[in-house]
């Protein structure tokens, strides 16, 4: 079926940052208020203005943006490369290939799935290539952007949605829908990462899995040298929104009624 459209987001009000919400003093996890500042630098080599900083939680170590970009902002940020690579033209394309069969195989050991939801799907490279692992289920992708549209025309998901998960009209339309509901690397750059926990729990049937990855937060911010934290790739600031340790997830999952298996 045809894409599901979103409305763009409206005019911020006047006087106020489009791209910024206003800096928070307080864990978005945890509600501590013992923060400290991981990293602060300009935006990058496009010379965007302004900073972005990272703050971490000295209490439960969970890392954040602050301030967190606006609805506007992220959009910016989803259209900054607008054309599709082909991630078969070269090797580092057939290697995220590769990764993203080894990804699908996770499900193996457990019934064969007949429903999917990929979300933050982008071009459906995934569901594409969980295909030759999974020939008779049907995958389904989810994304903010036009990108997802393109997925569905090149016939590498069925349905195609363009919008957040965490929006009540999809949640609600999508409820109870999936077996399996993957998410890779996509939970670190969402507003919520727990309401979309809790929402990809919706849309899930009862036994239906979930299959997250995530980045470790002690690598995206930590590990270049000082000096050189204000180059990242591709050229702009760090994406994700949020770096989340994993008993902190783990935490998390099991009080929302998922069960880790590993």
């Amino acid at each position: 079926m045809p894409p599901t459209p979103r409305p763009e987001p409206g005019r911020p009000a006047s006087g106020a940052d489009p791209f910024h919400e206003p800096r928070r003093d307080d864990c978005p996890w945890c509600g501590s208020r013992q923060l400290r500042t991981r990293v602060r630098a300009p935006e990058g080599r496009r010379r965007t203005p302004g900073t972005f900083v990272v703050d971490e939680c000295r209490d439960c170590a969970h890392a954040f943006q602050n301030p967190r970009p606006t609805a506007d902002g992220l959009l910016l940020r989803y259209h900054r490369h607008p054309v599709e690579e082909d991630v078969r033209a070269n090797h580092a394309g057939r290697r995220r290939r590769r990764h993203h069969r080894g990804a699908a195989r996770a499900l193996l050991p457990y019934p064969e799935p007949e429903s999917w939801l990929d979300v933050g799907t982008g071009y459906g490279h995934f569901p594409e290539a969980a295909r030759a692992i999974h020939p008779y289920t049907s995958f389904d992708g989810l994304d903010p952007t036009r990108r997802v549209e393109q997925a569905w025309e090149a016939g590498r998901v069925e349905e195609a949605y363009q919008g957040l998960l965490t929006d009540p009209e999809i949640t609600a339309r999508l409820r109870a829908r999936y077996d399996v509901v993957s998410m890779f690397h996509h939970l670190e750059h969402t507003a919520d990462p727990r309401e979309e926990l809790r929402a990809a729990h919706a849309v899930l049937r009862p036994g239906g899995h979930l299959l997250l990855e995530v980045p470790d937060p002690a690598r995206p911010f930590g590990t270049l040298p000082r000096a050189n934290r204000r180059y990242w790739k591709p050229h702009d600031r760090p994406r994700p929104l949020h770096l989340m340790p994993l008993r902190n997830l783990l935490t998390e999952l099991r009080s929302l009624g998922y069960e880790v298996l590993t």
